[in-house]
């Protein structure tokens, strides 16, 4: 056994233990840390594979930033877990169905070698071996899937502002700046001339 197998084998048995591990753990927090280990054994799995720049791009956003703030919402939010396990089985028949259809798809997909093997390269691009993976993604992306890439950014914003929007709670006794009230603001609401009387106080 080569090196590099020795280690595929160490970082995809981390990996799926792991991945058991975020399904079937009680506290959450452990949930995310168990999740945190596969992303950092899949991002071996990438560099093994030659695909440096996803696996950095896999430490970077999403152990790094992801995962993080996954932590730390998970951390700080008072989230009654018992209370939620509580009406898991009502939703058991469904979840049923869809974990059937996504194992469906992966025998699919893992049987397409099998059936058919001259399909499995039909579909690739021609790989120019003297250019670097980093630089042969980025031609890709902005080149050939540049509509499809600009799409998923304007699907990511909208998302983004959509849970600002439907977080965002106003209180009733807090006082808050209206930028369009402010702007249409004139002398004449701003102050008031008031002609007091010598001697004579407000």
């Amino acid at each position: 056994m080569s090196l590099p197998q020795f280690f595929f084998y160490v970082f995809s048995t981390i990996a799926v233990i792991s991945a058991l591990m975020v399904i079937s753990s009680r506290n959450p927090v452990h949930s995310v840390l168990f999740l945190i280990l596969v992303f950092l054994n899949a991002s071996g799995l990438f560099l093994l594979a030659g695909a440096e720049f996803l696996a950095l791009l896999l430490i970077v956003v999403y152990v790094g930033a992801v995962m993080v703030l996954f932590l730390f919402v998970v951390m700080m939010l008072d989230v009654d877990f018992g209370s939620m396990r509580q009406g898991i089985l009502q939703y058991m028949p469904i979840g049923v169905v869809i974990g059937v259809i996504l194992l469906l798809e992966l025998v699919l997909v893992a049987g397409s070698f099998v059936v058919a093997p001259q399909l499995t390269g039909a579909a690739a691009l021609p790989i120019d071996m003297g250019v670097q993976n980093t630089k042969a993604l980025g031609l890709v992306i902005y080149t050939r899937y540049v509509f499809l890439f600009q799409g998923a950014g304007a699907v990511l914003l909208v998302a983004m502002i959509g849970a600002i929007v439907l977080t965002l709670r106003h209180k009733v006794n807090i006082k808050r700046q209206d930028p369009v009230r402010q702007a249409a603001r004139k002398p004449a609401d701003a102050m008031k001339v008031v002609k007091v009387k010598s001697g004579q106080g407000l």
